[in-house]
């Protein structure tokens, strides 16, 4: 009977191992290079964002992102920020809540038509790290106080896989974008570094790296140091509430 019991209990475990890895199968990070053109797509905590840049010369082209789910064979995802669609002036209730679907074979590698055309996407990272995550700004240092900023549809968000950062300031309810950088960042003895890639912006700021004082404290993230443009910070950030 032991016998049996602790066959089932493995049986058990082992299936939602599997099952767990077949759900988590896009988790991670992922780079689609054609040319000059860079196209990057982080999925993590059920999030997804997929920006387009031009690194070597220093240009931004686009992102959009939001949740998403996946069977393994598809990809829903629903929007909540999409720069072109934004700058096309589209009514948000057209888009903003919205899915679109597309077909995906996650592996080694990834083959999928997020793109617009079916293309081979390399694996960058797994999320491995603490710090990968969705995280929302919740309080900023004002004088001697933290100023406690509750979750808002407006709202500053950063995207981070194992190794890319992307920080977006959105409204999810009206699609309004008001700005975007990423690259890959390093968590470590307390420094928390960012190598800037693209910045919506200000495209100058690109091949720049930023260090910032880091610690998590009872899951928040202190987050401390000068910002892109020179300014003493003092933020708090946790996770986004799903």
């Amino acid at each position: 009977m032991k016998h049996i019991i602790l066959t089932l209990l493995v049986t058990c475990a082992t299936s939602i191992a599997t099952d767990a890895h077949q759900k988590d199968a896009l988790s991670g990070a992922w780079k689609l290079q054609q040319g000059d053109i860079i196209q990057t797509a982080v999925f993590v905590d059920g999030y997804v964002s997929h920006s387009t840049f031009d690194l070597k010369n220093k240009k931004f082209i686009s992102t959009r992102g939001g949740s998403y789910k996946t069977d393994g064979k598809t990809l829903t995802v629903t929007w909540q920020y999409d720069t072109d669609k934004a700058a096309s002036n589209a009514p948000a209730d057209t888009w903003v809540g919205q899915s679109s679907t597309f077909d995906v074979t996650p592996g080694s590698t990834l083959s999928t038509n997020m793109s617009g055309a079916q293309a081979t996407w390399q694996r960058i990272d797994k999320n491995e790290g603490p710090m990968a995550g969705v995280w929302r700004i919740t309080g900023r240092k004002e004088g001697d106080d933290i100023g406690q900023m509750p979750l808002r549809d407006r709202r500053t968000l950063k995207i981070l896989s194992g190794t890319r950062f992307q920080w977006v300031a959105i409204n999810i309810k009206t699609g309004e974008f008001s700005g975007t950088g990423g690259g890959t960042y390093t968590f470590e003895n307390g420094k928390y570094t960012e190598n800037i890639e693209f910045f919506s912006r200000d495209n100058e700021r690109v091949g720049a790296s930023l260090s910032f004082d880091g610690k998590i404290e009872n899951g928040a993230w202190h987050h401390s140091g000068l910002s892109s443009t020179g300014n003493p910070i003092y933020e708090i950030w946790n996770k986004l509430e799903k």
